[in-house]
């Protein structure tokens, strides 16, 4: 049996558990999801044939979405417990679970039309080999998620006591720019497609609040005024094969 010290990267065991879940298990929580739902079948374009490839997605945020709309999915984990909250479509046969290396995927290239990546880049030390196996095994599009510097989240030491202790099992993580992701996809051949930035007010404020119809109330302004597409966080964004165009 692989064991999580069988990879050099498995951030993912920790987002595929339960308790990872529970942060997601209030009012606020599914809301989030579902704008983070949302971003990304816009980045999709309505597109819904496969196969999909979703690195780390053991936490079935996208699995069980994409599974509804009987879209060809493949989650890749880094260990076999990773399969335990999308175990439900694996048993019916609506999603295929396979456990191996997120930095050295075991997929020829071109495997998959479309590869998803999400709550996995900011928690992974080798990210730019991550992003471009990413690529690699894509023959069409990239569609990731990375929390920004260039948001709110400039103000993480101030926030991260309040976030712990609300969330619990809250990581430290790293704060991107989108610039620093743009050079690794660019060398394996992708260049940025779109880009949803998600919440302008840092999430642990709205998981505070609890109240998504409040939440949407505070967020509407600032995204009229623009303030979302430029200071948003989190960010996600598609990059797309140079010889798909």
């Amino acid at each position: 049996m692989i064991s999580m010290n069988d990879f050099p990267e498995t951030a993912d065991i920790e987002t595929s558990s339960d308790s990872y879940a529970a942060r997601f298990d209030s009012a606020a929580g599914r809301w989030m999801l579902e704008v983070q739902r949302d971003a990304v079948l816009t980045l999709m374009n309505g597109e819904t044939e496969g196969p999909v490839l979703d690195v780390g997605g053991g936490h079935g945020q996208l699995a069980h979405p994409l599974a509804e709309r009987g879209i060809e999915t493949t989650v890749l984990g880094s260990a076999q417990v990773c399969e335990a909250r999308i175990s439900d479509l694996t048993e019916k046969g609506s999603c295929r679970f396979d456990v191996g290396n997120v930095i050295a995927l075991p997929y020829d290239d071109n495997s998959f039309h479309t590869v998803l990546c999400f709550r996995l880049v900011c928690h992974c030390d080798a990210w730019p080999v991550l992003l471009q196996e990413l690529c690699r095994v894509a023959s069409h599009r990239v569609i990731v998620d990375f929390p920004t510097g260039q948001s709110l989240n400039a103000l993480t030491g101030l926030l991260f006591g309040m976030k712990k202790k609300i969330e619990g099992n809250t990581r430290t993580y790293t704060l991107f720019r989108e610039s620093e992701l743009l050079a690794p996809v660019a060398e394996a051949g992708f260049r940025k497609e779109k880009s949803i930035r998600q919440f302008f007010w840092p999430m642990v404020l709205h998981r505070m609040l609890n109240r998504p119809g409040v939440s949407k109330g505070v967020e509407a302004p600032v995204r009229w005024l623009g303030l979302t597409r430029l200071l948003g966080s989190p960010v996600v964004i598609s990059f797309t094969s140079s010889l798909s165009s």
